[in-house]
């Protein structure tokens, strides 16, 4: 029987990928300044990280800086970095507390010392934690990390740790910066836009895809349960004539 978001007798979605897009055009819909934008973006990430946990989902993805926004302009991209520092800052340590496992994907060019050091302090401080998998996608691009993840391979074959043959599907996987992780089982995106943007392209390659018309800072608890029912209300069959249960 179906409940209030979705039918009860389908499992939750494991892993939830979501492109939180829309801040921009939010703030200019108020005639306020693109930062204020990001700034209540930031509250929507709260909000959410809670109501997956309160959901039950064990992976929770965020696409928050792509590798493509460096074209921004430099007082945005400034703006951007100000208040993850401000997000880390305030809110790491509450998310230790919750037992949130933080992971950040994606290339480390370009980035500040000081931004790597909060990264990489973050994703240790955190590294045993096991109530909610947090994957930051940051300074990513999906077709720059499966490039990484052939270079890797390249190298390693020739030094002559895998040979040819070996390079199976999941051997790939392996290369990737998600390595380790579920493959999502809901994307979302905000905003009404409908395309990936380069993010997770192998990764999604069975995922739901749910497309929503409200701009990132307007997504509340109640967007995403709605979002996470509509996924529950489909039948996956990866590729074959009968749906397969992701438990």
């Amino acid at each position: 029987m179906d409940n209030k978001w979705g039918d009860a007798d389908r499992p939750v979605a494991r892993h939830v990928a979501i492109i939180m897009d829309g801040n921009g055009r939010w703030a200019a819909e108020r005639g306020l300044p693109r930062v204020e934008g990001h700034r209540q973006g930031v509250e929507s990430v709260r909000r959410t990280v809670e109501a997956a946990m309160e959901q039950g989902i064990t992976h929770l993805t965020l696409f928050s800086f792509s590798s493509e926004n460096w074209s921004r302009p430099k007082q945005e991209i400034n703006d951007l970095f100000g208040l993850l520092r401000r997000f880390v800052r305030r809110d790491l340590a509450e998310l230790h507390k919750n037992g949130v496992n933080i992971r950040v994907i994606g290339a480390r060019t370009n980035l500040d010392d000081d931004i790597l050091r909060m990264l990489n302090d973050a994703v240790e401080l955190t590294k045993d934690n096991t109530a909610l998998n947090l994957t930051i996608a940051f300074n990513y691009g999906s077709r720059d990390e499966i490039a990484r993840a052939a270079q890797r391979i390249a190298e390693d074959a020739k030094e002559g740790r895998v040979a040819p043959e070996d390079v199976t599907e999941e051997r790939l996987a392996d290369y990737l910066d998600t390595a380790g992780l579920p493959d999502p089982d809901l994307l979302i995106r905000t905003s009404g836009e409908l395309r990936l943007s380069n993010f997770l392209l192998w990764q999604l390659a069975y995922a739901e895809f749910v497309f929503v018309d409200v701009f990132w800072p307007d997504f509340t608890k109640e967007v995403f349960e709605e979002a996470v029912a509509e996924y529950q209300r489909r039948s996956r069959r990866f590729g074959g004539t009968s749906a397969r249960s992701t438990a």
